[in-house]
């Protein structure tokens, strides 16, 4: 008889474990929730929904408040640690309750069983709760009872499209679930028993009268004094359903949108930063006309992790588009580029920052800009011309180094400029925005300025890889534009650093563009790169903004609100200069070094006997096919040609000097390969041409 049983219990657990084996837990209702968007230490910024609609929030028992864990226990299931997932205890309780009295008093489904029914819901019928109670026993054999809890924290109906008691904490209190108090817990332990007719939103007294019975039930258990209950119970419930939580959300829809099956991103976001700088940017926000925003973006320069990102200044504000992404979009620069000429020209020994320039009015070819407010200062130094912003003497500078210099600088490091449609080739208006670029792209190159010239990708994930540096110029140049920027006089209504007992020093540029379409400030210290821009979504022109009056001083208040550097991270800021920094007056510099004359003025040239001389052949954009694509190394001789001007003449490509012929009407070069190629021709008197074309 002993071996009859012992046969029957074998082929009972061989069936058991036979089953268990064909039909596994459903677990697939967890795999189809919220996706997460999370700042750098796991808070969230932004989550969307499911894909059936519902805010499921994955939550751990570890996320939760132990309070309403023991009050949760206590009411659903109070032996739930000792059970293998059915109580025969409260079975037995449910059946004498129902003999007695003919109908259902309390059900007996455990904590386990009801997590099976969220898994796998089913009609309510006797089958179905013999199901349960077979798949509750097969969930206790797979799992632990705090990996059983956190199914359901995360499945449990609250209302409407809220599942799981992250979700109900955020939409109907605010906040996490790992700090409720008494009235919140009570709330959130009754509502899965009927979610739709208890919902505080809808239904308050129902759902006060609930949240009673839960506080009456935690005094008879011992977990909840009298006095504690009186006091829970005078709190109001929440009367309307909070919106989602939007931090960063513009970021949060660009990562989404790039990872659309990632369940979970970890940005680089710091959550506090970046609710205090939304809140920064509605403010600002409101002082703007209509249609006008703001968008803000804050860089970590080790390891160019992103902190904060705020897209526009409100992202629901459908009169202000903001749900446009201005951090991203293509926007003309106005002078926010002038640095990077001024580092490219010291780079070259082209100039110094003790260097004469002149400002006064030039003509460019067909070309001929104006200063900002159409004055002319004449003779100053490099630096105080790029602390002025002037015009001509940046035009004069990018005419000798070549636009393309400055466009291919820029491509390499990532951050390419856009140039206006039908516009073949980049021209000197680059100097002053006559291109495209975003914002997130000036503050990686100005992130790269604090770096001592080496620039890298920004990282906005912590699974970002860091990029390769690129180097756009000499550290000695990213020395000296830091110097000159960190000099700037503050903006209006602000006390220079060394008057403020908290004075932080910003090295910052601004810039407007054409129309006053866009206002800038792009500034750095050794720890971190802030921009700043301010404009209309649609582009249309701006009464009067300009990036001094308009973006510096938010930068400046951003600066603020960071944390402030310990030491000196970055080269540029050093005590010590690196190697090849020039510490000197004008009158100790090299002789070629002392003044950069751009050539004769424009009126000068206007007079001219001959207006200069002009490069005949080859033509200005043209390509000339030198047969650098044959695939045999051999390139052909590119033969130049000029008219006019005063002999003898100068033959300059790429900056050096024509070796063949160098002072002729007619010289000849020699091309390395193939690629952008550009010719100058300077006469005796200092007038010149240049072209631009392209060897293939």
């Amino acid at each position: 008889m002993a071996a009859a049983g012992a046969a029957v219990a074998v082929v009972l657990l061989v069936a058991a474990v036979a089953l268990d084996w064909l039909f596994p837990p459903d677990l697939s209702r967890l795999s189809d929730r919220s996706a997460l968007v999370v700042d750098s230490n796991g808070r969230l910024l932004t989550p969307f929904t499911a894909r059936d609609g519902t805010w499921q929030l994955p939550v751990t028992v570890d996320q939760v408040d132990a309070r309403y864990l023991q009050m949760l226990v206590a009411y659903e299931d109070k032996r739930f640690d000792r059970h293998w997932g059915v109580d025969p205890l409260a079975i037995a309780r449910a059946l004498g309750q129902w003999a007695r009295a003919g109908h259902v008093v309390s059900g007996a489904s455990t904590l386990t069983m009801q997590t099976v029914r969220l898994l796998e819901p089913r009609p309510r019928t006797i089958g179905a709760k013999l199901i349960e109670m077979v798949r509750a026993l097969q969930l206790e054999w797979h799992y632990d009872k705090r990996a059983i809890l956190g199914m359901y924290l995360t499945l449990a109906p609250y209302g409407g499209n809220l599942e799981g008691v992250r979700a109900a904490s955020l939409f109907y209190f605010g906040k996490e679930p790992d700090r409720l108090t008494e009235s919140e817990s009570a709330l959130l332990v009754a509502l899965p028993q009927s979610p739709e007719a208890l919902r505080p939103d809808r239904h308050a007294a129902a759902a006060l009268a609930a949240r009673g019975r839960v506080l009456a039930r935690m005094v008879a258990a011992g977990l909840l004094t009298a006095q504690a209950v009186a006091e829970a119970t005078t709190q109001p419930v929440p009367g309307e359903r909070r919106p989602a939580v939007h931090l960063a959300a513009h970021l949060a829809e660009r990562l989404r949108t790039a990872s659309p099956e990632s369940p979970f991103i970890r940005t680089t976001i710091d959550g506090n930063l970046q609710a205090q700088l939304e809140g920064l940017a509605r403010r600002y926000q409101l002082k703007l006309e209509q249609g006008a925003t703001i968008a803000l973006l804050v860089v970590e320069n080790g390891g160019r992790k992103v902190r904060a990102y705020v897209g526009s200044g409100d992202y629901f504000d459908g009169g202000r588009l903001g749900q446009n992404d201005l951090v991203q979009a293509v926007r003309s620069p106005g002078s926010t580029l002038k640095p990077f000429i001024y580092g490219l020209a010291f780079d070259d020994l082209l100039i110094h920052p003790e260097t004469i320039v002149v400002d006064r009015p030039m003509r460019f070819g067909d070309y001929a800009p104006e200063n900002f407010d159409k004055r002319y200062r004449g003779q100053l130094t490099a630096r105080e011309a790029l602390q002025l912003s002037l015009n001509l003497p940046a035009v004069a500078l990018l005419n000798r180094l070549g636009p393309m210099r400055l466009v291919g600088t820029l491509e390499a490091a990532g951050t390419p400029l856009r140039l206006p449609e039908g516009v073949g080739a980049p021209g000197l208006p680059i100097a002053l925005g006559g291109a495209g670029i975003t914002l997130s792209d000036l503050v990686t190159l100005y992130a790269g300025l604090a770096d001592g010239g080496s620039v890298l990708p920004l990282c906005y994930t912590d699974a970002a890889p860091a990029g390769a540096p690129v180097a756009i110029m000499q550290p000695s140049s990213a020395w000296y534009l830091t110097r000159i920027l960190e000099d700037m006089p503050p903006p209006p209504g602000m006390l220079a650093p060394r008057n403020r007992a908290q004075g932080r020093t910003v090295a910052y540029k601004t810039g407007t563009s054409y129309g006053f379409r866009d206002a800038w400030a792009i500034g750095y210290d050794s720890a971190y790169t802030v921009g700043v821009w301010v404009g209309r979504p649609d582009g249309s022109f701006s009464p009067g903004r300009m990036g001094r009056d308009a973006a510096a001083p938010v930068l400046f208040e951003v600066f603020d609100m960071l944390p402030r550097p310990q030491g000196a991270p970055s080269i540029v800021f050093a005590a010590k200069p690196p190697a090849g920094v020039l510490q000197a007056s004008n009158a100790d510099l090299p002789l070629p070094l002392r003044r950069f004359d751009p050539g004769p003025s424009a009126l000068a040239a206007l007079f001219a006997a001959d207006g200069g001389p002009q490069i005949a052949f080859p033509a200005d954009h043209a390509t000339v096919d030198l047969g650098a694509g044959a695939g045999d190394g051999r390139v052909e001789p590119l033969f130049l040609r000029a008219n006019g001007g005063h002999m003898p003449l100068l033959w300059l490509v790429n900056g050096n000097p024509v070796a063949s012929a160098p002072f002729k009407r007619q010289a000849q070069y020699q091309p390395d390969g193939a690629g952008a190629t550009r010719i100058t021709v300077i006469d005796s008197s200092g007038a010149s041409a240049s072209v631009e074309v392209w060897i293939q």
